[in-house]
């Protein structure tokens, strides 16, 4: 991770050679500005959102007893997306601005709206396939609405929107990282403090609700926490595929365990090093032109997916 994290801050557009940050030679104004004020604050942020990300992936996977369900295929991130482009357009049009936890906010409230009706449809529909076909749908819906606002959304008034509209870490500043990392580390605390809850209730709800465990409650929690994991990578990040449905399996796969107090950490780790990586391709491959960090987590994502379902079809699951 730490490797990672270091080839994060020393490549780009502009190579800086890591004897410089080791050492201070050729010190100068440019590469304080690069390293300190552009490259740190991404990389942290592409840290702590990656791993937020897996998170939510891992308590939807838990609530829905669904290898395949995430915050991106259920159409959750897109809510969320949604609100926040409206609240940026309208934002900008009346001349105020908005906090990043006011963002986080409104994520949330466009996360739990759209899984909500996820929900609503989950209990008429017990086929796997067209559960995550519906919430294609409804992410489909929500993207085409906020891409058609974007269109017609002032963009020099609105800087970076369609970037972030398809999922970007650039515009990261120290601020915004301190808003996350408190809002993520107090949801990280209170998914630990679940652990024990949830290693019973993935031996069934009844089981769990006979061993005293209050299953309505943990469903209500693993609902927030991951919503609100979602919404606080939605707010800074816009909508990052594949990351929360496949780190997960990649997480098990390595683990070889199903115990939450082992996959929890382990999986907020894996996605903090799935997302700098990727967004380090992104940044880099083409370099100057940047890709949206979705288009290279779903090169890398997508084939998880697929693996996942072709052994739930075979019964592995």
């Amino acid at each position: 991770m730490v490797m990672v994290f270091t080839g994060n801050l020393i490549t780009g557009s502009a190579d800086i050679p890591l004897g410089e940050i080791l050492f201070g030679k050729a010190y100068n104004e440019t590469i304080y500005t690069i390293l300190l004020r552009i490259r740190l604050p991404r990389v942290l942020g592409a840290c702590i959102l990656g791993g937020a990300l897996a998170l939510s992936g891992y308590l939807l996977q838990t609530f829905f007893h669904n290898p395949i369900a995430g915050p991106f295929i259920l159409g959750i991130s897109s809510g969320a997306k949604l609100i926040v482009a409206v609240v940026m357009i309208v934002s900008a049009n009346m001349l105020f601005s908005v906090s990043g936890l006011f963002m986080i906010v409104s994520a949330f409230f466009g996360s739990m709206v759209t899984l909500v009706l996820v929900l609503i449809i989950s209990r008429k529909v017990r086929n796997t396939a067209l559960l995550v076909v519906v919430g294609v749908m409804i992410g489909y819906i929500c993207s085409a609405v906020t891409e058609f606002m974007v269109t017609f959304a002032d963009d020099s008034d609105i800087v970076n929107l369609r970037n972030w509209s398809m999922g970007s870490f650039s515009g990261m500043t120290m601020e915004n990282v301190g808003v996350m990392s408190a809002v993520v580390f107090l949801c990280l605390v209170m998914t630990f403090l679940l652990a024990k809850p949830i290693s019973v209730y993935q031996l069934g709800e009844s089981y769990a609700f006979h061993l005293g465990v209050n299953v309505k409650a943990l469903r209500v929690w693993l609902i927030v926490l991951s919503g609100m994991f979602s919404a606080c990578v939605t707010a800074f990040a816009g909508p990052v595929s594949f990351v929360g449905i496949a780190v997960p399996h990649i997480i098990r796969a390595i683990c070889r365990t199903t115990k939450p107090l082992v996959l929890i950490p382990a999986c907020f780790m894996g996605g903090s090093i799935f997302c700098m990586v990727c967004d380090m391709i992104a940044r880099t491959v083409f370099s100057p032109t940047e890709l949206s960090i979705s288009t290279v987590t779903a090169i890398f994502g997508s084939p998880v997916v697929i693996a996942v379902m072709l052994r739930k079809k075979k019964g592995q699951f």
